[in-house]
């Protein structure tokens, strides 16, 4: 699988850790930086074409870091066609792809140990959508509000 990796100075180690994991899982990774540390930039130039290079590539995945990891999601869900969710837990993680169909998973890379957020990602990455027809309904809807602007009737 074709994973696309974006962080910021705080996301930056673990996302050095995750390039070189995932390459040894098997998976194509493209880091679209930052290349090297730098204690003042800052992350949506990465997050933004990380998002949007999932966004273009359906066969692709995902991941931004930053300190919370609160920042990266909130910028990746600004392109459309992304549907980003924060982890802080393999059942977050787990549960973004299985309801949700996320396609971006965000983490804080000051709020786990390496190993837990390394964790997060593989159970992301491994879990299928799980295309229950409730889920698939409401992803519906935000799709089409994100299309549109067009609210949902109430029910």
């Amino acid at each position: 699988m074709r994973v696309y990796l974006g962080s910021d100075h705080a996301g930056f180690e673990l996302k050095e850790h995750l390039a070189a994991h995932l390459k040894e899982r098997g998976h194509e990774v493209v880091d679209v930086g930052p290349a090297v540390y730098d204690g003042a930039d800052d992350y949506p130039p990465f997050v933004l074409r990380a998002a949007r290079s999932v966004a273009a590539d359906e066969e692709a995945m995902g991941v931004v870091i930053g300190g919370s990891g609160n920042g990266e999601q909130i910028a990746a869900n600004k392109v459309v066609g992304v549907r980003a969710a924060l982890a802080w837990s393999e059942e977050t993680a787990r549960l973004a792809r299985e309801h949700n169909d996320a396609n971006v998973l965000s983490i804080g890379g000051r709020m786990h140990p390496l190993e837990e957020s390394t964790r997060f990602v593989d159970v992301f990455l491994t879990t299928p959508y799980g295309d229950d027809e409730r889920h698939t309904r409401r992803l519906g809807m935000i799709s089409r509000f994100e299309r549109s602007g067009e609210l949902p009737p109430l029910p």
